[in-house]
């Protein structure tokens, strides 16, 4: 059974407590290969901490690949311990000298390049301007630190996203369907307790794995329905029974397909045919779109209430910035004030106003559109250095000039397992698109590796190139 060393808890919550200590337990083959994982409330009664504590590290644990789950059946270790580099016993004493460590210190996971990564890359924030920020707030707005704040959030952050979204997305939205949450995982906890457990959630095939999760941890029953090269096929969401579908139309993760208009409008169609039916749209990657306009979102076209938006400002800031926000149709937003108003939002007021003050100053705008130029030229780089490689051979490029990650489509001939292995060996992770189907049967004919390139440094393609080309050899 796991156990935990609260003695050596320090600063760390209880959640990064039992994460680092399930993680390092895998890396050190304490629990193997498929190896069955205790239930959340198993575990919980045991450790005497909570189910939600359980269901955070398990989720994080998922994210980052050391666990998996089957729906039913519970958690179990993947193979990633197969992967680790293994330090020896010099470089062990050598980093127990520089670093005076203790050894029961687990060496962290690393890759030369890790694809799988939504890590923002190191030097681009403006560290600057956001502490002059802070600094203001700290000034002006002594007062309003110190008050509680509703579920909502306050009402500076949520005003500023307003006017964001009308400028970038030409959504006509106000205040008061605006709510705050610490990361997207909080606000599809906080729409299960909403909606209601009983419902049936619908997620695209392949997909964002962590969604469903989340819903599953809640106790929602998810079925899986397939996309094609349109998006969500209409039909297999009918026979789908459900009455929630979550969805990314702007920019799908893996598949890297963006929805078009008609498919849009049918799917606001299905919504509309029941009182009951509502759509998650998930507005992944719509900031970085590289050629022409992206298409509206389904929320700016939706005149019958079926829409719950929601984004995020870890894509576009760091990974670690833990603020998203979703909006709420007028009546839905009232509703959920009567339900959960008693909640108080997750996010510090000193986040939220420094967050507000940075949009309204311009300064949010003016870093989106540095790090889409930077994007846009690593983007270049990479699909260049493809094209002119060894790799050309062996792969096709798919991609839609948007989003921060796109596909290359091995052909026939090749093994995706044992290229994928080599390249591990190589220090090069990346991901199968097929491990994203949740529904084995409905696998493409060709196998596709997911280039996900948002924390990968220019001067490191060639680098890359070359290692991902020699292993093919």
């Amino acid at each position: 059974m796991i156990t935990l060393d609260f003695e050596k808890r320090g600063n760390k919550t209880l959640t990064d407590l039992l994460y680092t200590s399930i993680k390092n337990q895998i890396r050190d083959g304490v629990l193997k290969e498929n190896e069955k994982l205790p239930s959340k409330r198993s575990l919980s009664q045991h450790l005497g901490i909570s189910v939600i504590t359980v269901q955070n590290a398990y989720l994080q644990l998922i994210d980052e690949g050391y666990i998996y789950s089957i729906e039913k059946k519970g958690f179990f270790v993947s193979d990633i311990a197969r992967h680790l580099k293994k330090e020896t016993a010099e470089d062990a004493r050598s980093h127990k000298a520089d670093h005076r460590e203790s050894e029961s210190t687990a060496a962290p996971l690393t890759y030369f390049a890790d694809f799988t990564s939504n890590a923002a890359v190191p030097g681009k924030f403006p560290f600057g301007l956001w502490s002059k920020t802070m600094r203001q707030v700290l000034s002006s707005e002594n007062e309003k630190l110190l008050k509680r704040t509703d579920v909502f959030g306050t009402l500076e952050l949520r005003r500023a996203i307003c006017r964001h979204l009308k400028a970038f997305r030409n959504m006509d939205v106000s205040e008061s369907q605006v709510i705050i949450g610490a990361g997207t995982e909080s606000l599809y906890s906080m729409l299960v307790q909403f909606l209601g457990r009983d419902e049936i959630f619908a997620v695209e095939n392949p997909g964002y794995h962590k969604a469903a999760e989340i819903f599953r941890l809640n106790g929602v029953r998810c079925e899986p329905v397939n996309i094609d090269e349109h998006g969500i096929i209409i039909e297999e969401l009918q026979k789908a029974a459900a009455n929630i579908v979550h969805v990314s139309p702007s920019h799908h993760f893996p598949s890297g397909v963006i929805m078009n208009f008609k498919r849009r409008t049918e799917l606001l169609e299905w919504a509309r045919k029941a009182p009951d039916r509502f759509i998650i749209e998930d507005d992944y990657d719509s900031e970085f779109r590289f050629i022409g306009k992206p298409l509206p979102t389904l929320q700016s076209i939706d005149h019958n209430g079926r829409v719950i938006y929601i984004n995020t400002f870890s894509k576009t800031l760091s990974p670690s910035f833990r603020i998203s926000y979703m909006i709420l149709p007028q009546e839905l937003a009232a509703e959920f004030s009567r339900k959960l108003g008693f909640y108080s939002c997750q996010v510090s007021s000193f986040e939220q106003l420094t967050l507000a003050r940075f949009i309204e100053a311009g300064h949010y705008e003016k870093h989106i559109n540095r790090m889409k130029n930077y994007y846009r030229s690593l983007r270049n780089i990479l699909i260049t250095g493809i094209e002119n490689s060894a790799l050309s051979k062996a792969f096709s490029i798919r991609e839609e000039n948007s989003g921060l990650h796109f596909l290359l489509t091995l052909n026939n001939g090749f093994n995706a397992r044992l290229i994928q292995e080599k390249w591990r060996k190589e220090g090069i992770n990346i991901q199968l698109l097929s491990d994203y189907y949740y529904d084995k049967k409905t696998l493409p004919s060709t196998e596709s590796f997911v280039i996900n390139y948002s924390g990968i440094k220019k001067d490191s393609v060639n680098t890359i190139i070359q290692k991902m080309s020699q292993a093919l050899n």
